[in-house]
């Protein structure tokens, strides 16, 4: 094997994520995971969580496929004008140039992971974004672990 084609491995846990709105009125933000700054490889992974009714404007990708894998919550996605429900556990594969979006429609959040390959600039829209934290119910997900009784 060649050695320059070797990848050091970077492992990381959710405290080390990094999170945006990539406006201050989205109802969605994104926390980091990789990226082309992060891996020196053009893509990007992130967590899409979306607050109660939130979703995403349509938007479309010229060269990058975009997929979703539901962790939790439940909501609507939609390409090229179809539109389909969505629950933990269900994938979403977006084409390029697909116009879609992704909306919130259950009674919690809802978390997707969110894959971009290529990154086409996705991950510096992230970044030039608001900072936000995670909070004790993001780390829960994130974590897999049972959620915090909220009173």
């Amino acid at each position: 094997m060649d050695s320059e084609s070797c990848v050091i491995p970077i492992v990381k846990s959710p405290l080390d994520y990094q999170a945006f709105r990539i406006s201050p009125h989205d109802t969605n933000r994104l926390a980091i995971v990789f990226d082309p700054q992060i891996a020196n490889m053009s893509l990007t992974l992130c967590v899409e969580i979306f607050d109660v009714g939130g979703k995403t404007p349509p938007n479309r990708h010229q060269l990058a496929v975009e997929m979703f894998f539901v962790l939790k919550g439940e909501g609507l996605a939609t390409c090229d004008g179809k539109t389909v429900h969505v629950q933990a556990g269900d994938s979403i594969l977006v084409p390029p140039t697909g116009i879609h979006g992704i909306e919130n429609t259950g009674a919690g959040r809802l978390y997707a992971l969110c894959f971009m390959v290529p990154n086409e600039d996705f991950a510096e829209l992230i970044r030039s974004g608001i900072p936000v934290e995670l909070d004790e119910e993001d780390m829960a997900v994130l974590r897999r672990t049972p959620s915090p009784v909220l009173c």
